[in-house]
């Protein structure tokens, strides 16, 4: 089905893991999507071939989502290459882990910039442009819910801030029908935490299903949240973790 026919998309930090599985998902269902990324141009241009051979226009953005200049600029060249747009995916996302007397300024700095300061500033920029039936949706993290390990104290907080950015932004743009919602996957296998890494066999007894996600798995759930079917889903954290959090 091509639920999302004639929609203009734009999923930060998507040049591989869940941000590509996602880009390619919205292509799937019928949406031009435009993706940023850091510095992985090849793997970037990979995903705009896959978009493209789905018929659909896909463009790569460099932009570092730290640089609040670069967040901008993205969502305007976003806009204005795909003609408009209807979906922000706010995926770009970094993990620094450690006791919280290792972490230095430039970790807490990181982590504050990308995974909070980012989604607001994207989200900010990307209002102007979405009009009724327009969607935000961020990438979040089950750990902002449950942190059954030490050593993820600060990205863990840095998730939960979203649950309220989520919430208070819903109110905002309900009134223009523009929903803004949470998708908070557990663990995936992707380049951050393979499923074959040194925790792996630890984080997968801490889930009911006894397995890692896939990124398309995620995917689908925010290919859902963009679809019209979704419109009465708006503030909602959607958890898609294996029952890590069961």
């Amino acid at each position: 089905m091509i639920e999302l026919t004639g929609k203009r998309a734009l999923v930060t930090g998507a040049a591989r893991g869940i941000g590509a599985g996602i880009a390619i998902e919205l292509a799937a269902k019928g949406a031009d999507v435009a993706i940023t990324y850091e510095r992985s141009a090849d793997r970037a241009a990979e995903v705009v071939r896959a978009i493209k051979a789905n018929g659909r226009h896909g463009i790569a953005i460099q932009a570092d989502s730290a640089d609040p200049a670069a967040v901008k600029r993205s969502v305007e060249a976003a806009a204005g290459q795909l003609g408009g747009l209807d979906i922000l995916v706010n995926n770009a996302g970094i993990g620094r882990v450690g006791p919280l007397t290792e972490l230095g300024l430039a970790d807490l700095d990181a982590l504050l910039n990308i995974n909070v300061r980012a989604v607001v500033l994207a989200s900010q920029a990307a209002i102007p442009h979405l009009r009724e039936g327009g969607r935000i949706i961020s990438i979040g993290s089950t750990l902002a819910e449950r942190v059954p390990f030490a050593g993820s104290t600060v990205y863990a907080m840095t998730k939960s801030a979203l649950h309220a950015f989520t919430r208070g932004l819903s109110r905002e743009l309900g009134p223009q029908g523009i929903t803004v919602n949470l998708v908070q996957p557990g663990s995936i296998d992707t380049d951050m935490n393979p499923a074959d890494g040194e925790q792996a066999d630890q984080l997968r007894s801490l889930t009911a299903l006894g397995r890692y996600g896939k990124a398309e798995e995620i995917a689908a759930v925010v290919a859902f949240l963009a679809s019209p079917a979704a419109g009465l889903i708006t503030g909602a954290m959607i958890t898609a973790d294996a029952g890590f959090s069961a």
